[in-house]
């Protein structure tokens, strides 16, 4: 399937690969999470990255993405598919420079929040 990947302080890059677990964990660098994004893409990050203490690499919301991740689509049945030419050109344009961190950015450090019931 086509992906396209964010590596850290780099561009963005179409790639294919095989849809295998094993694969996908690898292109983030160990266990992933899959944030679904509102436009039927997914962003396919490591879900312990800020905890692992992986690099800083972009924003996503309010939130900082640590490590490298991935873009895929969609499927109807929830299943990953091939990004289509437009969504690969949207989401080039919005990964395309790699972003600058402060020293200290309080959204790149893991939290947890703790309610009482």
């Amino acid at each position: 399937m086509k992906i396209l990947k964010v590596e850290p302080g780099k561009a963005p890059y179409e790639k294919e690969i095989e849809d295998t677990l094993e694969n996908i964990q690898s292109e983030v660098g160990g266990c992933f999470e899959p944030v679904y994004l509102s436009d039927g893409v997914i962003l396919c990050c490591n879900d312990e990255g800020k905890l692992n203490g992986m690099e800083l690499n972009r924003r996503v919301g309010d939130d900082i993405i640590c490590g490298p991740f991935f873009l895929v689509g969609e499927g109807d049945d929830g299943e990953f598919r091939s990004l289509t030419e437009d969504e690969v050109k949207a989401y080039t344009e919005r990964f395309a420079k790699p972003e600058q961190f402060a020293d200290y950015e309080p959204d790149a450090q893991p939290r947890m929040e703790f309610y009482s019931l």
